[in-house]
This record gives C-alpha cells, structure tokens and sequence, in this order.
C-alpha cells in the first residue's frame, strides 16, 4: 500500500496551486513525462489558480513542500547549463532566502536548548534573519566580549517532516527497483536510506559543530581555505564566528575587485581534491549558499566553508579505485579503466569487457578533450548510468554521494570560469597522491604503527583456536542429535502410516458387510467402538 497517501495529495495539490505545469512547454519534455502536466492540471486546485503568472511559483511550491523539496531544488540551483534563466533565478533563492520561521520560536528553541536567557548568552541578538535555508535559519548576535557571531536555529518539527518524506521515497524507491534494472543496478532504495541518514544526521547542529571543527583543523593556517570558529552547540543550536564574504556566485563582485577567477577555480579544485584524498573528508553540500569567498584581501582571497552539516567519507579502497579511474580517463586508456572497475568487483565476470571499453571510451573520452564550458557533465553522467544498466554494473552507493558532489563542483567551477581545464590541473594531484599510497616506506611504516595491535591479537589466538574447535565439535553433536531425532520421526511417522492403513482396511471391510446384510450392523458397531478405544490408546 501506498504510505502517506494523503501526502501525496498534498503534494499534488501545491503543484496544481501554483500551476507548475506552466513552467516548461509540453514539446520541450520527453514524451513520457508529458502526463504529469496533465495530472497537474485535472487537480481541482489548478482550476481556479491565480498563481499562473507568478514569477516565484517555483520557489514559493517547494517552500510549501517542506525541505526534501527545497533540498532537490538547491542541488539544481548549480546547473546554470540545464536550467533555464527565469527558473533558476527562483532556485538561487532556496540557497539561503527561504521563508523563515517567527523570531520568538527561534528565541525559544536558542534559550531551551542552553538553558540560559538570551540576554545571559548574548551582549545583542538581532531578530531579523541574516538567512534562511531548508533546515535552520540564522540570525546574527554579538557575544559579551564583543565578538561578532552568527547563530544557527533548527526549524520546528522538521524531522517529523523529513522522517515522512522519506517513508515515501522508500516506497518510491522499492517500487522503482522491482520494474526498473537500472534502479536496481544502482542501489536506489539503499542511496535513499544514505541519504535520508545523511539528512537526519544534518538536524543534529552538534554533529555540524563537530564537522567544522575537524575541518578547521584540517585547513588550520591554509592560504586556500578558512573555516570559522565554532564557540557554542546543542542539537538544535550552533553559534559560530561571523564571517566577511561573498557567495561564490556572486561574479559580478569578483570582477568588481578584480579578483582572478581562473586563480580561484583552481584553487576550488585543489581544495576538492585535498579534501577527498588528503584529509578523506569532503563537503558534500556544495551549493553557492554554503560556499564564500573572503573579499578583504582581493589579491590572494581564500575560500570560506559554510554549514559542515553533509560530509563525505571513502574506504582506503574506494578511495584508490575512484583515484586510479581518473588517471585512466586523464590518460583515455579505457581497457585500464575497465580492468580498475573489474579489480573493484563492480562488473559481472560474464561481462563483455572490450565492447564496455568502446562505450566508456565513446562516452567519456570526450570530458578528456574539451574545456568545462563546452561540456554537459550532467549529461554525460546520465550516459554513465544507461552503460551501467546495460552492461550490469554495480555501483556502490557510498560513491553516489561523491557523484552528487561532482555535479555541484562541476557547476559551480563551469560558472566560475569556463575554460577551466580540470584534467591538466587534477592530473598531477592525482599522481602524487597514488605514489604516496604505493610507496614503499609509507606502507612499512603503516605496517609497524599495526603491530602493537597484531601483537595484542596474537594473544587471544591460541583461545579464538580453541573455542573455535569447540564450537565445531559442539556443531558435529548437535548435527549428529538432529540426525537421531530425524530417524526417530521418520520411524514414527511410517509406524503411524501402517496403523492408519491396518485400521483403514478393516474399517472398509466391516462397513462392506455391514451393507450386504443388516445382521451384521450391530456387531459391527461393537467393533468399531473397540478400534477406536484401540487407536486412542496407541497414539
């Protein structure tokens, strides 16, 4: 059964309200998604809509949708290559100038979650928003020793929200994987159960705090990157230092100040990079809302990480198999990218590897020869995941959220500077990082930092051995007690059967007589009585 149904209506309510069939023209959709125009519009709320010709129906419906929907809509407020102008002007707005909640709730929710009067915790706090996103709104403050900071506050009964969300996509989801190979080739219900813990885990203002916190300790004194001070948490509350930027989209401020946007796309880059091989840690929320740029110091600006809520994180593995597949790309040996995706277990061993090489070769090699701007990312990836579905890939989930963050940097760097060439710049990060893995040295030294462990291990070999015989031999006599009881039941059963035809023939016997002559129906009662007596007995 459908969860939520009356969800769902709601939901097709709020398109209708806002006539978001109006958006895009029927002949620039494919034709398969053409029907949901018109089930949009046999809703009765589109009958007597106004909001036809309202320029923001599009920020203001996922604003009533709740934040799944404003989540989905940030994600595609990075694609300036696939969205169109007048729509994407409305998803800029879900970065950061959502409708914000009453100031008394904020107040409250800050006052309970530390136990203290906001005139205690704060010298000022200013009740108008600074900004609001799905999840909190934040609002600026000074603390009693003058420091200027922002304070970040929940949205009330957002989980609740979310958690029922969720219950929909996971039957979306399930639902998807039973008619759709290529659903199932991907994992969807297991992305949707990541992600809905990635999201959940973002609720948690603490566990943000604590991200930040590891982040600057990674980018401590960086000439790429800061990452602001974090003074106060709850789960409901973060107060952090306030920070002097502008939104990395804002280019028309870059070029006002004479800022080298090739400069700062590469530093972009290089921040990626280090953060998913160097420190193994990435941002994963990337939209221009959570990404500034310091304009103190036009010259030499560095990059400002915002709302550590959604991190990523590879196995040692995943992390050697996503490094190797680019340089194979970077270098289009496409045989050495297939051998790569064999060696990581992700393609069937029936699998038609040279004919995988010409489609990845024919879909991919073109990333390799052309700059950002004439590239459709987006596109290629969607490419990807047919070849997957084709030829039966198994794409690990834990790497769908590296491929989300891919699109949001890929977007925000084709936007910052196009001729961006993201091979020539990756290419020697790449290799450094693949012979510090492979060195030697390195892995000798690793070995020595494991033997303290190996050691402590070794002293519960010798009992892991013997409970491991003992467990073995108690399985043989329980398995040899099972064989026992097995015989018996089987000995039983035929010895029921044999009984049951005994007294089954005399019953058929005595009840023939007893119709060929009435003398004998008496007789025949008595015996019948002692049978069944009988019978009672032995069983």
């Amino acid at each position: 059964m459908v969860p939520h149904l009356t969800r769902l209506l709601e939901l097709w309510r709020i398109a209708a309200h806002y006539r978001l069939d109006t958006l895009i023209p029927a002949d620039e959709l494919p034709a398969k998604a053409r029907p949901i125009l018109k089930l949009i519009r046999a809703n009765p709320a589109a009958w007597s809509s106004r909001e036809k010709r309202n320029p923001l129906k599009l920020k203001q419906a996922l604003e009533d949708m709740g934040p799944l929907a404003i989540k989905m809509g940030q994600l595609l407020s990075t694609r300036r290559d696939l969205i169109a102008p007048e729509i994407l002007s409305q998803l800029t707005l879900l970065q950061d100038q959502v409708k914000p909640f009453a100031v008394d709730v904020a107040k409250a929710r800050i006052s309970d979650a530390f136990k203290a009067d906001l005139n205690t915790l704060f010298q000022r706090f200013d009740e108008q928003p600074l900004a609001a996103a799905s999840i909190a709104q934040v609002h600026t403050a000074a603390l009693h020793d003058g420091r200027e900071v922002v304070v970040k506050v929940t949205r009330p009964e957002i989980r609740k929200q979310i958690l029922r969300d969720f219950e929909i996509l996971t039957w979306l989801g399930g639902w998807l994987e039973q008619r759709l190979e290529a659903a199932r080739a991907l994992h969807i219900s297991e992305i949707i159960q990541e992600y809905r813990a990635v999201i959940l885990n973002e609720l948690d203002l603490s566990i943000e705090a604590d991200n930040t916190r590891r982040m600057r300790h990674y980018f401590t004194g960086s000439s790429m990157m800061y990452v602001p001070e974090v003074y106060m948490d709850s789960t409901d509350v973060m107060v952090a230092e306030r920070i002097t930027g502008v939104p990395i989209s804002d280019t028309a401020t870059f070029d006002r100040l004479g800022m080298d946007r090739a400069d700062l796309a590469e530093k972009g880059l290089t921040i990626f990079f280090t953060q998913v091989f160097r420190d193994n840690f990435f941002h994963a929320d990337m939209h221009p809302g959570n990404v500034f740029v310091e304009t103190l110091n036009p010259q030499s600006p560095r990059y400002i990480a915002l709302d550590c809520a959604i991190m990523g994180e590879l196995s040692k593995a995943d992390q050697m198999t996503v490094a190797r597949m680019l340089l194979a790309v970077m270098n289009s040996d496409f045989m050495q990218l297939i051998q790569i995706v064999h060696q990581a277990g992700w393609i069937p061993p029936d699998t038609d590897q040279d004919g995988l090489a010409r489609e990845m070769r024919r879909t991919v090699g073109p990333m390799v020869s052309k700059p950002m701007d004439q590239l459709d990312f987006a596109g290629i990836l969607l490419q990807i995941m047919d070849i997957a579905r084709r030829f039966r890939l198994e794409i690990p989930p834990q790497l769908m959220l590296l491929l989300k963050t891919l699109v949001h940097v890929e977007g925000l760097g084709t936007d910052l500077y196009p001729q961006l060439d993201i091979w020539k710049l990756a290419k020697p990060i790449l290799t450094e990082w693949v012979k510090q893995q492979m060195n030697p040295a390195k892995n000798l030294k690793e070995l020595g930092q494991q033997i303290p462990d190996l050691l402590l291990g070794a002293q519960d070999l010798p009992s892991m051995l013997i409970d491991s015989v003992n467990g073995l031999k108690n399985q043989a006599v329980w398995h040899d007690r099972q064989i026992r009881e097995l015989q018996t039941l089987r000995l039983q059963v035929a010895q029921q059967q044999r009984r049951n035809w005994i007294f089954g023939s005399i019953f058929i016997f005595l009840l023939s007589l007893a119709m060929i002559t009435p003398i004998f129906i008496g007789i025949i009662f008595y015996i019948l009585a002692a049978l069944v007596a009988i019978w009672r007995v032995m069983n």
